[in-house]
């Protein structure tokens, strides 16, 4: 009985073998994807050339003024209407895996990375979080992306 039991395994280990060679051996001849190609590199644009950039909230809080004022006549004080309006937030989570017009700039958590609009990666990018200025995202600890 224990000769049986070992031309058994035996057996099951050359048959076990063979198909480990046949398999490796059907691999070899079968063709490897390519890598993805990447597009080309094409030269970055700034976000000012481009009039996408968002005001600044200085500019903002400029004109928010100046509405308030009005003409001078029967209008009321300047204190009144600036503690009404309600500050504009430094980030916002995105809306549908893309950033609202007011936070143009995309950041990834994973990275660190953040991306402005016409850079290369720019449509590629799935933000995590929109900023509305490069100054916000960078105190938040993230750094331009290189490219």
């Amino acid at each position: 009985m224990l000769t049986l039991l070992r031309r058994v395994f035996l057996l099951a280990l050359l048959a076990g073998g063979g198909y480990a060679a046949w398999t490796a051996w059907q691999r070899r001849n079968e063709t490897v994807p390519s890598a993805p190609e990447w597009p080309p590199l094409q030269p970055a644009t700034t976000p000012a050339a481009t009039g996408t950039e968002a005001p600044a909230v200085s500019d903002t809080a400029a004109s928010t003024a100046s509405q308030v004022e009005g003409d001078g006549a029967g209008s009321a004080p300047v204190e009144e209407g600036i503690g009404d309006a309600a500050p504009v937030p430094d980030w916002v989570e995105p809306v549908d895996g893309t950033c609202p017009v007011s936070h143009p700039i995309k950041a990834n958590d994973n990275s660190k990375i953040f991306h402005l609009p016409g850079g290369r990666f720019y449509d590629r990018t799935a933000p995590e979080r929109c900023y509305a200025t490069e100054d916000a995202a960078v105190r938040d600890g993230y750094r331009a992306a290189k490219t």
